[in-house]
């Protein structure tokens, strides 16, 4: 009838809003949040999904795998040091750290000065002694050379591994590393993907190095390396390069 046909818009009105509301909370129930309800709707033009690493493709839990003192320094002492300073820190990588020390029995100190730099590491006093933890570029920034362990970080980049670094008095004193496990449902969520004809790709803060090592073993497809927190929104504009439309999926309220 035309009193039907008028009724119709309005049906339709209700409809979306109230399929986006179900489908949002059938998805929260999966542990699947949405930044917004239209992100839902516009699904279905995505073309390529990009992937944080820590936490969404990985089990977000790290563990120390390697250990090597410099020249002039005993590693358990470096171990010691920098663990100390890493009790002081949030990071996942931190627990790795401070875990790995006291599973070998090492005594912590207390620590003042604490500072840490997102994206970069981490630095305070202990025993006296100026110590840092971080990235590359951390030690790079401070005027520390790490060329000594350039062999050594290409081998743990191409083992998927993170090199680390430790710095004490100013002095490279080791290459640290640390591999965080990938989840065992994440093999089979990029084939998924893939099957639906979507590109896959990551973003990470990892070098280039390790980042492509796991990128190979999982069947990525592109990836943003070397990317700094607060560089998220930068890495997904290059990605919807050419107007290609995607969906970044990740763990932490960062990634909103």
């Amino acid at each position: 009838s035309d009193w039907a046909d008028h009724r119709l818009p309005l049906r339709m009105g209700l409809a979306t809003p109230t399929s986006i509301m179900v489908g949002t909370g059938r998805a929260a129930e999966l542990g699947i949040l949405f930044r917004k309800g239209e992100a839902l709707q516009s699904l279905r033009d995505v073309d390529i999904v990009a992937l944080d690493k820590t936490g969404t493709l990985t089990k977000g839990k790290p563990e120390l795998t390697d250990l090597v003192a410099a020249d002039g320094f005993d590693r358990d002492d470096v171990l010691r040091l920098i663990a100390s300073i890493e009790t002081q820190s949030e990071h996942p990588i931190a627990d790795a750290i401070v875990a790995a020390a006291k599973t070998e029995g090492l005594a912590l100190a207390s620590v003042s000065g604490f500072e840490a730099a997102p994206g970069y590491g981490v630095r305070g006093k202990v025993d006296g002694r100026e110590v840092m933890v971080g990235a590359d570029r951390a030690l790079v920034k401070n005027g520390i050379d790490i060329a000594t362990f350039a062999r050594q970080a290409e081998a743990l980049g191409n083992q998927g591994k993170s090199p680390l670094y430790a710095a004490i008095d100013g002095k490279l004193a080791a290459i640290i590393a640390v591999s965080d496990p990938v989840k065992d449902t994440t093999p089979e969520a990029i084939k998924a993907l893939h099957a639906l004809g979507l590109k896959v790709a990551m973003i990470t803060g990892d070098n280039s190095r390790t980042a492509e090592a796991i990128a190979r073993q999982l069947g990525i497809d592109e990836v943003a390396a070397e990317v700094l927190p607060d560089g998220k929104v930068e890495a997904v504009r290059k990605l919807q390069a050419g107007g290609r439309k995607l969906a970044f999926i990740g763990d932490g309220i960062n990634d909103a």
